[in-house]
């Protein structure tokens, strides 16, 4: 099993709103290596660290995992989306995407600048100056002090 930090914006995507769909496909990933991530990486079972960006405060607000291996992201392929990739074709996808599944929202959000407190979690890659993709692994040391830090 691997562990990994989902990021959304919760005005696009929250964890209430994954709460109530249960499973989303985890769409609209527009950077190579995250989307590497997910299409050559992610296995059933995986556990996600479900992070909001762009919020107030910026954080973890809780656990999901993946529900369904990578398939081709649909949004590529709709020109009405504001992910259309006009060089994508279905016989030749460039972007994928997981499904992920929603397990517990946090009672309150682990803060970014609770994470970076922690000593334990200096490495991060989420906390490393500049990072801003929007997946990435977590060791498990890691996800475990945060979920204990979420209350779990």
């Amino acid at each position: 099993m691997k562990y990994w930090l989902m990021k959304s914006e919760p005005d696009v995507y929250s964890i209430d709103q994954l709460k109530k769909d249960k499973t989303t496909w985890w769409e609209g990933v527009r950077n190579y290596q995250a989307r590497n991530f997910m299409q050559k990486d992610m296995q059933v079972g995986d556990m996600v660290l479900f992070y909001h960006s762009n919020a107030e405060p910026p954080g973890v607000a809780g656990l999901a995992k993946i529900s369904h291996l990578a398939e081709p992201d649909k949004a590529q392929f709709d020109k009405k989306s504001e992910y259309f990739d006009a060089k994508a074709t279905k016989e030749k996808p460039i972007w994928y995407c997981t499904q992920v599944e929603y397990i517990e929202k946090f009672s309150e959000i682990v803060s970014l600048q609770e994470l970076r407190d922690n000593a334990k979690l200096a490495d991060m890659l989420v906390l490393a100056k500049g990072s801003r993709l929007s997946v990435q692994p977590v060791d498990k040391k890691h996800f475990d002090i945060i979920k204990k830090m979420g209350g779990l």
